[in-house]
């Protein structure tokens, strides 16, 4: 039989480490096996823990896999069950949140960088194709994020309405657009360049100023309005 998280020497289980330690000296799995809790008949909650470490799509993401994981694929796992992978699944949101700054509308966006700091940590993991405006004021702070469409693979189902609405109705002087690839590849494609230029040309007839297009992959940003500048120097 097992061992059980019961028998081991108090400072080696994760509760009482945790508690006489500090967070910092928990393993990965350690930490997991607090949030499982339990483990099965045959293992403990560190086992399975890092069973689900070893998954062979968590090795190159290592913690970052309870991003996007599903719950059906947790719960495949010997000693997951539903409950278990839905915790698990909010750990990994609870973690992206925190990503986020707090006090979004205190941010000034001087560069596409301040802006791509933001969005890189949230979207890199996506497995779907995001869309946000981000709307400004005249100071260029941050007054709101909103996301405008959760699409497929690509970028195709985004209309200058859906940017614009929101936009319009809070009267906002500029915006920004941000949209990810989930391939990681931060490299416009033809068709984020020709929806760039359509919206340019209805914010200016409307009279809001696009302060820029951000894609975003992989650790990895372009900015857009960046790129065009620099071709249109070349």
């Amino acid at each position: 039989m097992p061992i059980t998280i019961k028998e081991l020497p108090e400072l080696e289980r994760p509760y009482e480490k945790l508690e006489w330690y500090g967070e910092k000296a928990l393993s990965n799995a350690e930490l997991l096996a607090i949030i499982i809790k339990t483990g099965s008949k045959q293992e403990t909650s560190v086992q399975v823990a890092q069973k689900i470490l070893n998954l062979e799509d968590t090795q190159s993401e290592g913690i970052n896999f309870l991003r996007k994981i599903s719950i059906e694929e947790l719960m495949q796992i010997n000693g997951i069950g539903k409950v278990k992978a839905i915790q698990l699944k909010a750990v990994g949101e609870l973690a992206n949140r925190m990503s986020m700054p707090i006090h979004v509308k205190k941010i000034t966006i001087k560069e596409p960088f301040d802006l791509a700091k933001i969005m890189m940590e949230e979207l890199r993991f996506e497995t779907k194709e995001i869309a946000k405006v981000v709307i400004l004021n005249n100071r260029n702070e941050i007054i709101k994020i909103k996301d405008i469409v959760m699409g497929g693979i690509n970028f195709a189902n985004l209309t200058i309405k859906d940017v614009l609405e929101v936009p319009i109705k809070m009267k906002a002087p500029k915006i920004i657009l941000v949209h990810n690839h989930p391939s990681g590849d931060a490299k416009p494609s033809e068709q984020d360049i020709i929806f760039t230029n359509d919206l340019y040309e209805a914010t200016t007839l409307l009279g809001i100023q696009l302060l820029d297009h951000l894609v975003i992959g992989n650790k990895t940003y372009t900015s857009i309005f960046s790129d065009m500048v620099q071709s249109t120097k070349d």
